[in-house]
């Protein structure tokens, strides 16, 4: 995981609710290796007609790639709780995604990954919807330490998990960010095994125990 700290970028709409991870990577492309990536099937259903061709009504436009922010609506992320829906985003392009609401598993799955989400009162997602609807050429400015998102004039506030935080501010996975306390894991289970030697697992040496 690279570490957020500001990110800035062109965004764009994608004006559905409920759009849940089968929308985001159908569940038929999830055969292939993470290795492989999955960018070029993010939204393929929703980008592609059955013949193949692009459809023309697809809001995010026909590039290959995604926007670096992406402004949806409620309950995004919805469905079943695949790990590769965040992957394809990720893939994709898109390093934000802003809406009124998320999925609770996918909102996980997307801090675990690197993806920042952000929720914002529907009023303000909708104006900053209207804002690139009227100039599709605005940057959006995420401050992750700040807390705040850039859109034209306007200037929001947003919560983030302070862990989390931490963790994206760092690019550290909940294991790498463990690691950094290995040395007070290592102390105390010296201390603990000392004062309780029962417990020790056969064969562990101190600060280590088997599994």
């Amino acid at each position: 995981m690279k570490p957020i700290k500001t990110i800035t970028g062109p965004a764009a709409v994608l004006p559905r609710a409920n759009v849940d991870t089968d929308q985001i990577i159908p569940a038929r492309f999830m055969s292939r290796s993470r290795s492989e990536g999955y960018g070029d099937q993010c939204f393929h259903d929703l980008r592609f007609s059955d013949n193949g061709t692009p459809r023309m009504e697809w809001p995010l436009g026909d590039s290959p790639h995604g926007p670096t922010v992406l402004i949806a609506d409620e309950n995004f992320g919805c469905g079943s709780s695949r790990e590769a829906a965040v992957y394809a985003l990720i893939d994709y392009g898109v390093e934000v995604v802003i809406a009124p609401s998320f999925a609770d598993i996918f909102r996980s799955n997307a801090g675990k990954n690197g993806l920042l989400t952000i929720s914002l009162p529907r009023d303000c997602v909708r104006e900053i919807m209207d804002l690139l609807r009227r100039t599709p050429e605005t940057t959006i400015t995420i401050d992750l330490p700040r807390q705040r998102v850039q859109a034209g004039a306007m200037e929001i506030g947003f919560d983030v998990d302070g862990r989390l935080k931490y963790r994206l501010e760092r690019g550290l996975d909940e294991l790498s960010a463990t690691l950094e306390f290995e040395s007070a894991i290592a102390d105390f289970e010296t201390g603990h095994f000392g004062s309780y030697s029962w417990t020790k697992p056969s064969g562990a040496a101190p600060g280590q125990h088997e599994t």
